[in-house]
């Protein structure tokens, strides 16, 4: 009789188990870096030899070099994939939650059974009571839907989250390129976390893992669902990406998943800021930050100077006008480039111009007549009509500019 052999998890990965008690330890195939070694170690090779391989070489590589120095930060959505990932290396390993005091009844029920399906203590950590207290009792509850939700966020999870990571090594994160193409599309599998600091303190004192960089929400969930993993109840009602109730909602059809939240601030607002080319230096003078080229510098994208836009800021148009507001610096105007000159191509010889104009060097007036906040921001201004209707997305591919522009322009 012949039998089909399905293969096993180590066949598919390509890693080497080992036995240990009644478990088996996934071996990563890269060499490991002891904790001795850390601050010698050459974190940008390691990431280009993590990048091409599995979510599970990542995590057993993070765990295996830190051992309990590492923590998986869980925020109670699909996430949890780390800790399944995690369980299948056989190897020990810490999970750490931030409690931010806002968080819907249905996370709350997630931590339970995930602490039960895995049989661990997740390390729940917690904003310092005064100074909620004293935010609350001088701004009110919900101060963050007409001020920002920076002064919030620093107080019930930046500082709790800085404190935690104090007694670590090294972190691990569920971030994914695909969640915010926007803003998240340089998301390496490792790196020397650039804005905390771990338990020595110092620049370069803390690693980040990010074991599923490379992998998109489609793989996430049929991970989840074939591994048979407990998952957040508020998935089902439309919730993509999940944070504190009242910052979160469920998106619509085909929106980014980041776009569920802090719905209500201006989508750009989470990129580069006016005030972020300017660099200060340690004896608190600031330098004009500096691009190596300029942006859609030949092709289909037209560049506007100062007479026309002024023209076309007062309603003097012979046509339909795409802009996009840019700063050549700005990262997040560099990735759209590409698609911004595909949509130009697909536009020509059609009703709408699609244009651009250098922004940081002329912020006044474009906050003023275009209601520039960040880079980049994209307008349209109708022919024959005054005022103009900002791009309020951070999806900017081709095909949905493409349709945005549609909306308003009809036929093209």
């Amino acid at each position: 009789m012949q039998v089909s052999r399905v293969p096993s998890a180590q066949q598919k990965t390509g890693l080497r188990a080992t036995p240990r008690a009644s478990v088996k330890t996934f071996v990563a195939r890269r060499p490991v870096v002891h904790a001795a070694t850390i601050e010698k170690t050459d974190w940008t090779n390691i990431a280009k030899d993590l990048d091409v391989l599995s979510p599970l070489d990542a995590m057993d590589h993070a765990l295996k070099t830190f051992g309990g120095d590492v923590g998986i930060a869980f925020s109670g959505a699909e996430d949890v994939a780390l800790i399944e990932y995690a369980k299948l290396t056989g190897r020990p390993f810490r999970v750490f939650s931030l409690d931010t005091g806002r968080l819907n009844g249905e996370t709350y029920r997630l931590f339970e059974a995930v602490e039960k399906h895995y049989g661990i203590h997740i390390e729940y950590t917690f904003p310092d009571a005064k100074e909620v207290m004293d935010l609350v009792r001088t701004k009110g509850m919900f101060s963050f839907y007409t001020d920002g939700h920076n002064e919030c966020c620093k107080i019930r999870k930046v500082a709790p989250l800085r404190r935690q990571l104090k007694t670590l090594k090294a972190w691990i994160t569920g971030q994914r390129k695909d969640q915010s193409p926007g803003t998240r599309n340089a998301v390496p599998v490792v790196q020397v976390d650039p804005a905390f600091e771990g338990v020595e303190g110092g620049p370069g004192s803390l690693i980040k893992y990010n074991p599923l960089s490379n992998i998109t929400s489609a793989e996430v969930w049929n991970f989840l669902r074939v591994q048979g993993v407990p998952v957040n109840e508020l998935h089902s009602q439309g919730y993509i990406s999940i944070g504190c109730e009242p910052c979160t909602r469920p998106v619509l059809p085909n929106q980014l998943e980041r776009e569920g939240r802090w719905w209500w601030e201006d989508a750009a607002q989470k990129e580069c800021g006016l005030h972020s080319g300017n660099i200060q230096k340690a004896d608190g003078t600031t330098e004009a930050r500096k691009a190596e080229r300029d942006l859609w510098i030949d092709g289909p994208v037209v560049a506007l100077n100062k007479a026309q836009l002024q023209g076309l800021a007062d309603g003097k148009r012979d046509k339909d006008t795409l802009i996009v507001l840019y700063a050549p610096w700005c990262p997040f105007c560099q990735a759209m480039e590409a698609a911004y000159t595909e949509l130009g191509n697909q536009l020509a010889g059609s009703s709408v111009r699609v244009a651009k104009y250098q922004a940081d060097v002329d912020r006044e007036f474009c906050t003023e007549k275009l209601g520039l906040k960040t880079f980049p921001t994209i307008v349209y201004l109708p022919k024959g009509r005054e005022g103009f209707i900002k791009y309020p997305s951070e999806k900017r591919d081709v095909d949905t500019l493409q349709m945005w522009v549609k909306t308003f322009a009809g036929k093209l």
